[in-house]
């Protein structure tokens, strides 16, 4: 048995349907559509259509708001970055914001990081960071790190 000879299981490999291309194909003729109607027809979206009844989306209230304009930031806190630092070999006293997306250590696209005051910081960072709460700054100001907030 050669390699091209191998059986694949992938279902990668598993030919898409041709509809409409005669009988033999199985979906010819009306290409698995039914009879007649309007979901027959090409260029059709009725979606949400319930049959004159009144739709679910228009029977129920509108609710919320959506700000496209919001401003995406997550969280990271003294935990988070010391388990950072001791997994990825990340020099402590130059953390760039920049360099932690570029790793994909962290996700740029769930937006900025802002530091939050939350757990034990051990030894002296230096940090470029988006956002920092006051008694994050503080902290590690009192520690004898530095602390650069790109967006204030």
């Amino acid at each position: 048995m050669k390699i091209n000879e191998l059986p694949s299981s992938l279902t990668s490999n598993i030919k898409r349907k041709r509809r409409g291309r005669g009988a033999g194909s199985g979906l010819g003729k009306t290409a698995g559509r039914g009879v007649k109607g309007q979901k027959s027809r090409s260029g059709v979206s009725i979606n949400g259509f319930e049959g004159g009844q009144m739709p679910l989306y228009r029977r129920l209230p509108k609710r919320g708001f959506k700000n496209k304009f919001q401003k995406k930031i997550q969280t990271i806190n003294f935990t988070i970055l010391s388990s950072l630092i001791s997994k990825y070999n990340i020099d402590s006293t130059n953390i760039k914001e920049s360099e932690l997306f570029e790793k994909k250590i962290l996700n740029k696209s769930k937006g900025s990081l802002k530091l939050l005051n939350y757990g034990e910081l051990k030894d002296i960072i230096n940090i470029e960071i988006s956002f920092a709460s006051k008694n994050a700054i503080e902290k590690i100001e009192k520690l004898g790190g530095k602390i650069i907030t790109a967006k204030e």
